[in-house]
């Protein structure tokens, strides 16, 4: 009898002791700056090779490895006229995805000759599937999802832009 006492008293504190040391942590929450859109051109997307404009935008630039890497990540949003062109060194093959980007895309390859090659529309948000450009593309835009539907972006079209 006394030793099925002292049994079910260590079974008691043993489990009273799991419980007591397996408190829940609050979970933790990592605090990021808000990145603002800072305007540092323009571009205008023209109905292939004529004077019709499409649209216009008001871009920041990628150009570093950091800022190709990071692109729109981390942000809330943008304005329906702001955009983000990527400017790799040389023509090739690009992918991109939507890891950390809060908001849906429309991602626009552009070959050196600055014509439309491709384009994914509604990148959905977090999404870390590679959006491949099909072709080499040496600029990739990127703009709000659904613009390329509502601005009626073909491939063929052409863009022009413009630093501040």
């Amino acid at each position: 009898m006394l030793r099925t006492i002292y049994k079910s008293t260590v079974i008691i504190m043993a489990t009273m002791l799991l419980v007591c040391s397996c408190k829940e942590e609050p979970k933790k929450t990592i605090a990021t700056e808000s990145i603002d859109f800072t305007h540092e051109g323009d571009l205008t997307i023209f109905l292939n090779t004529t004077d019709t404009i499409k649209g216009q935008f008001n871009i920041e630039f990628a150009e570093t490895d950091y800022e190709t890497q990071t692109g729109l990540m981390y942000r809330k949003g943008m304005d329906e006229d702001q955009g983000m062109l990527f400017i790799f060194p040389d023509q090739r093959m690009h992918s991109f995805y939507m890891k950390n980007t809060e908001f849906p895309l429309d991602i626009i390859y552009i070959k050196d000759d600055l014509k439309i090659a491709s384009f994914q529309e509604n990148a959905q948000p977090l999404n870390e599937t590679g959006l491949s450009s099909q072709v080499p593309i040496k600029y990739v835009l990127e703009i709000n999802g659904g613009l390329a539907q509502e601005l009626g972006l073909s491939i063929g079209d052409s863009i022009s832009f413009s630093r501040k």
